[in-house]
């Protein structure tokens, strides 16, 4: 059975590309949990920031925005000791907790942020095929658009390679190459 390439062995991996990359997820709540993830990610391998997923949900109350948005200075804190278990990056906490409040605004505007996300491309996924794992961006004009409009919105840690990277996750972009058992599966959906 083939896989994209940048999977290894480890199981954890393996069912986070067999069972959720890619897949199309319109829960504000699991958005929101992608959003603060892949912000976390900067800098880092995503295989990092996936071993420490359990210990991110605990830290941010199983990512619900409303909470988080009211994250004061003692939760700071809190986040930021070495029992957190989550990278410890000042910057990305406070991100993390100014998303929150950004989510929570559009949210409001659209009824919730599925919406506005799968807004910019009409509610269904887009759907690649890459031969090689070469072949797939880091960015594209979708990213690039989603980006510069949660910048404007006030979001950070968004840059288009962030974004790009979002949206593989939660399956906006099915980005999973051609050869993998993955992409049949996910673009008949």
């Amino acid at each position: 059975m083939q896989r994209c390439g940048w999977v290894n062995e480890d199981p954890l991996y393996v069912a986070y590309h067999d069972e959720e990359w890619g897949v199309p997820v319109r829960d504000d709540r699991k958005l929101f949990e992608f959003l603060i993830l892949e912000g976390a990610q900067a800098g880092l391998s995503w295989y990092t920031i996936l071993r420490k997923r359990e210990h991110y949900r605990a830290a941010f109350d199983q990512f619900d925005v409303d909470r988080v948005a009211e994250y004061g200075d003692d939760k700071v804190a809190q986040l930021l000791s070495p029992s957190s278990g989550i990278v410890r990056n000042r910057l990305k906490v406070a991100s993390a907790i100014r998303n929150a409040r950004c989510f929570q605004q559009v949210r409001a505007e659209y009824g919730s942020f599925s919406n506005y996300l799968w807004g910019f491309v009409d509610g269904r996924p887009v759907v690649n095929h890459w031969p090689t794992l070469q072949d797939v961006p880091a960015s594209t004009n979708l990213s690039d658009t989603i980006s510069k409009d949660l910048k404007h919105r006030g979001f950070n840690f968004v840059g288009t390679t962030i974004v790009y990277s979002y949206l593989q996750a939660v399956g906006v972009v099915m980005d999973h190459i051609v050869p993998c058992f993955r992409h049949a599966q996910l673009a008949r959906e």
